[in-house]
């Protein structure tokens, strides 16, 4: 009541406060909290939908009910569904092929969020122009009609679902960012409302050497690369991830003297499968991980070393050659202040609800720096305002 009083007198100043966007998964959803853990999220994402169910049809039963999901979030929260995710980029790179498509696509992505009453969708598609989890099987050369059709996708999409909301996951590696150019930027952003920046995960399997996943400086870098493209800051989502990821080291290297930059073993198949030595670990009360990544997960929990100049949190485990990269409220808290604030990002996002149930301490960390972002957009126009008014009897 009294965050809702705050925000209705910061809204009539014309302050727009910091947005809330939190995904909800379908492998985190026993331990959802309800609304004494939610307050001030704005949107809230259920995911995922498959791509293919909507090339030639409409059907989709979300992994829990609509009505029971609203009831987890205040009254103002909108609900949306996710349709894609990492591992599922079939059925978009088909309805995307051409204006048939395109059009059947988005109707019967339309007329599902109709019949499932949901507020809007976050399309998230890993990757348009390639390196997806299926790069090895379909190279990169055979996606490059994805950097054209992606944005008329979006456009369709955009056309068809009216007056919803209509969000974009994006990827956080550079290399990634195949299909966001300078020249197609422009062309993607018109139509969406958010974007949802994947600001995490900067490390992972097809890498060779340590380095945080998820730091300030990599954040930073991941978020001026969309600017750079015409991106509004207005419509950006800077993202978190609520897990800690895992890399086994390679015996022979120098972690011991330099954990940051050290061999790692084979992490990727030559097909591009996972070899299964790295991984993530939860803020839950039950972890599924090997038994040596949770005895190791104790020992970087306690251990952890903070790099100040990069702003991330790391600890090597010489027990058992693992490197640990994941944020801390403490490093949350530097990101809005050095992101969200200095560049003046319309919002947060957060992957998953499900993934923070231990404490929350990750979700209280973003609350209160959603709450501290908007304030202190109020603090400025405030002062904008007396200077214009100073200069106005000059």
């Amino acid at each position: 009541m009294l965050k809702n009083l705050a925000l209705g007198l910061l809204a009539a100043q014309g302050v727009a406060a910091t947005r809330f966007a939190m995904y909800i998964d379908e492998w985190h959803k026993t331990d959802l909290p309800g609304t004494e853990q939610t307050q001030g999220m704005d949107y809230a994402i259920m995911g995922f939908a498959k791509t293919t169910t909507f090339n030639s049809g409409s059907s989709y039963t979300p992994f829990e009910p609509v009505d029971t999901m609203r009831k987890r979030f205040g009254p103002d929260t909108k609900l949306m569904v996710a349709i894609g995710g990492w591992g599922d980029s079939e059925g978009f790179s088909t309805g995307a092929k051409d204006d048939a498509s395109r059009k059947t696509y988005a109707k019967n992505v339309a007329a599902m969020l109709e019949a499932n009453n949901f507020d809007g969708v976050d399309i998230d598609w890993e990757y348009p122009g390639g390196n997806g989890d299926d790069y090895k099987r379909t190279p990169n050369k055979d996606k490059v009609d994805e950097i054209e059709t992606y944005p008329k996708f979006l456009a369709a999409i955009r056309e068809a679902i009216g007056n919803k909301t209509l969000s974009i996951a994006v990827p956080g590696r550079l290399q990634d960012m195949i299909a966001f150019t300078k020249e197609q930027g422009p062309k993607i952003f018109e139509h969406v409302d958010m974007i949802n920046v994947m600001s995490y995960d900067l490390m992972n399997r097809r890498d060779n050497v340590t380095f945080h996943a998820s730091d300030v400086a990599g954040s930073l870098e991941t978020i001026n690369a969309y600017l750079d493209i015409g991106a509004d800051p207005a419509k950006m989502n800077l993202g978190f991830a609520y897990y800690a990821k895992w890399f086994e080291t390679d015996p022979n290297s120098d972690c011991d003297e330099h954990p940051l930059g050290c061999a790692t073993v084979k992490l990727e198949n030559a097909d591009g499968t996972d070899t299964g030595k790295s991984g993530a670990v939860t803020f839950t009360e039950k972890v599924e991980a090997p038994s040596n990544a949770l005895e190791s997960w104790k020992r970087a929990e306690k251990n952890g070393m903070t790099d100040e100049k990069k702003g991330g949190q790391y600890y090597w485990d010489k027990e058992s050659n693992m490197f640990w990269t994941w944020d801390t409220p403490e490093i949350i808290s530097r990101k809005f202040t050095e992101i969200v604030d200095e560049k003046k990002l319309g919002g947060v996002m957060a992957w998953s609800l499900g993934e923070d149930t231990l404490k929350f301490a990750h979700v209280d960390a973003m609350q209160k720096g959603v709450k501290q972002s908007t304030q202190k957009e109020a603090d400025r126009k405030k002062v904008e305002e007396k200077k214009k008014e100073a200069e106005k009897h000059n």
